[in-house]
């Protein structure tokens, strides 16, 4: 049986794991040391190029490695995405990869998993069981099903052995990339990012926890009619059994085939802000994963939120901060920009002071879609080669900055829907929505 064969029908062993993640490390240390070996005889132009080819080949092997044991290594791989940004362009782009659907296990691994979390095989349990996966991801499927009262419901069952690898994996991926070269990264930060990926990913293993989720946001957008959020199957569902409602709405990858007016889709985009807003500042968590399958739409301008395995939960000092900091950026004061970033743990202590003129270069950037007199148009939307320009700039003073631990998730959420916003096209006055949120409040 082939490897692409074995994956869909059963989970690795943890010896299998093992060997897999030791060998892909062995393999991209060998190549860095190799590089490093290499530029002792080289000019820096040859030197520069090997390195590029190496954080190639060493960012697929990753990514390879990752996707083919999929569960926590996979999903691993794809946190890490949430630091783009500190990561070269070769390891980014080849953990884009692992974001595309899993291939699903086999029904029988399926069942198995259910009867042990349950007590009984699907068939028993549910008026109706479709054999065949509605989706697959990294840590688990879902399937279509429907319960003795006649409701439709998704279930989503984690894979066997998926939760106790998570520690395992974590290490050799932070190994790998240790021993890769690519990470420039100093240890505490590196440290801190990762503890921060392990703790979200141990509550996203957890279905008991992302059921508690379900039910804390679904009271809090219930007076919210342009959201919908599935209700939780209690009698359904464990630690890694989850039964939810389904509830219907289109991917956005068919508004275009399924003829979404521009009106709607600027609806949309505008109820992307609210709800992302409201939570922040209002529930104080947030929904921390924006990958596009997470979400679907509806013509009247819904949104359906889907998967709250991945939930930040902020302190109140990092919102006050964040907010700070943005409405400083809004009404250009630099010195208070600077003073949120050093808040959110953002700047580096003891290290010089950044001039008002960096700040002002990537607020004119990042702040476009809400400072423009003009409706912005996120569909024909700039600011990310714009950002990949600045990058040369920011890597000049990367030691003068630390990734900020607290709102990396927030981060990601802001990037994550800055894609999708881009995918609907959604046109607005942006800063309408934002303002009220981020000014001083009077007393």
């Amino acid at each position: 049986m082939t490897d692409d064969k074995r994956r869909k029908a059963e989970p690795f062993t943890k010896t299998e794991r093992f060997f897999k993640l030791a060998g892909m490390t062995a393999t991209v240390a060998g190549g860095y040391a190799k590089d490093r070996l290499k530029a002792v005889f080289q000019d820096k132009a040859k030197s520069a190029l090997d390195r590029a080819s190496t954080h190639k080949s060493n960012g697929e092997r990753i990514a390879e490695t990752l996707g083919e044991l999929k569960g926590a290594a996979m999903k691993i791989g794809q946190m890490a995405s949430v630091a783009g940004d500190l990561l070269p362009k070769e390891l980014s782009s080849a953990l884009v990869s692992l974001q595309r659907e899993a291939p699903p296990m086999s029904y029988e691994v399926i069942a198995a998993q259910i009867e042990k979390e349950l007590g009984a095989p699907p068939e028993v349990l549910f008026h109706r069981f479709d054999r065949e996966p509605f989706a697959a991801a990294s840590i688990g499927q879902v399937h279509r099903a429907q319960v003795d009262d006649g409701r439709e419901v998704v279930v989503k069952v984690q894979y066997p052995g998926v939760d106790t690898s998570v520690d395992s994996d974590l290490s050799h991926l932070k190994l790998a990339l240790r021993a890769s070269g690519i990470i420039k990264m100093d240890r505490k930060s590196f440290n801190a990012l990762f503890r921060e990926i392990r703790d979200r990913l141990h509550e996203e293993l957890d279905y008991c926890n992302e059921a508690d989720n379900v039910r804390l946001f679904r009271e809090f957008h219930k007076d919210d009619d342009f959201i919908l959020i599935p209700e939780v199957v209690g009698e359904r569902s464990s630690k890694r059994v989850l039964t939810l409602t389904y509830v219907e709405g289109d991917n956005i990858n068919d508004m275009e085939a399924l003829g979404y007016a521009q009106e709607v889709r600027d609806t949309i985009g505008a109820n992307i802000f609210r709800m992302v807003l409201k939570q922040i500042f209002g529930l104080q968590s947030i929904h921390a994963d924006p990958n596009p399958a997470n979400f679907a739409f509806r013509k009247d301008g819904t949104v359906v939120l889907y998967d709250f395995g991945c939930v930040k939960k902020l302190l109140p000092e990092i919102i006050e901060a964040y907010g700070d900091t943005c409405y400083a950026a809004f009404v250009e004061d630099y010195a208070a920009v600077e003073s949120g970033m050093i808040r959110l743990g953002a700047r580096t202590p003891d290290t010089e002071p950044i001039p008002p003129e960096y700040y002002k270069k990537w607020r004119d950037i990042l702040l476009r879609p809400f400072i423009t007199t003009e409706p912005f148009d996120y569909g024909t939307s700039t600011v990310h080669d714009e950002v990949k320009l600045m990058l040369p700039t920011f890597i000049a003073k990367l030691g003068l900055f630390q990734p900020p631990v607290e709102v990396i998730f927030m981060d990601r959420v802001i990037v994550g829907h800055y894609g999708n916003m881009r995918m609907i096209r959604s046109r607005g006055h942006f800063g309408d929505l934002v303002l009220p949120f981020v000014s001083p409040k009077s007393d």
